[in-house]
């Protein structure tokens, strides 16, 4: 599905401007993962976009499915922001891709509300070895494909502590997004400290 690969990078580099640096990955079995990684000129150059590019050459697939429809399903790609230069967040490379090919790997369909978990942090020394999947359409718009193609939803990652990630189980999504804001959380801080769950 490269024509769809095609499409969805024309609509970063639409949506974000033109990358400035770009990382492939590989997994056993999988399809080539691409993350590339764009400064938000907006922002002064202090955020820094990385997108996932691949994840929606296939649709995703329900794990309790007898069959994957191998057209039809729905299709994402994954954002995360962060504040440049306090932590080594361009190691997020390989654990953006890993995410992005767990679909493919695990089959499950990944869409706003869902935890993916590493188990290892998402760069060296960050408190957050997971993320909550976000609501779309913020940042970049979905990208319609023609029928029978779903559209290509772009998911913001929100980093999580594990205290949050253990927390977010218990009480849902909405519940610790509405904590972060109302303790006033900047969930782009690459070294912010956990919300207080009390």
């Amino acid at each position: 599905m490269a024509e769809v690969l095609a499409l969805v990078e024309a609509r970063l580099r639409t949506a974000l401007g033109e990358p400035d640096a770009r990382a492939a990955v590989t997994f056993l079995g999988t399809d080539r993962i691409e993350v590339l990684r764009f400064r938000d000129k907006d922002a002064g150059g202090d955020l820094v976009r990385y997108a996932t590019l691949g994840m929606s050459a296939q649709p995703m697939t329900d794990p309790t499915a007898a069959l994957a429809d191998p057209v039809k399903g729905p299709r994402a790609e994954l954002l995360l922001s962060v504040r440049a230069g306090r932590a080594d967040t361009d190691q997020v490379l390989r654990p953006l891709a890993v995410l992005a090919a767990s679909p493919q790997v695990e089959g499950v369909v990944v869409a706003p509300g869902a935890s993916l978990d590493l188990g290892d942090p998402l760069w060296p020394g960050a408190p957050f070895t997971s993320v909550l999947v976000a609501e779309p359409g913020g940042l970049v718009e979905d990208l319609e494909l023609d029928a029978p193609l779903d559209p290509v939803r772009f998911l913001p990652l929100l980093p999580m502590t594990p205290n949050e990630a253990a927390w977010k189980r218990v009480h849902g999504a909405q519940a610790l997004e509405e904590r972060w804001l109302t303790s006033g959380t900047d969930l782009r801080d690459p070294g912010r400290r956990p919300v207080g769950l009390d």
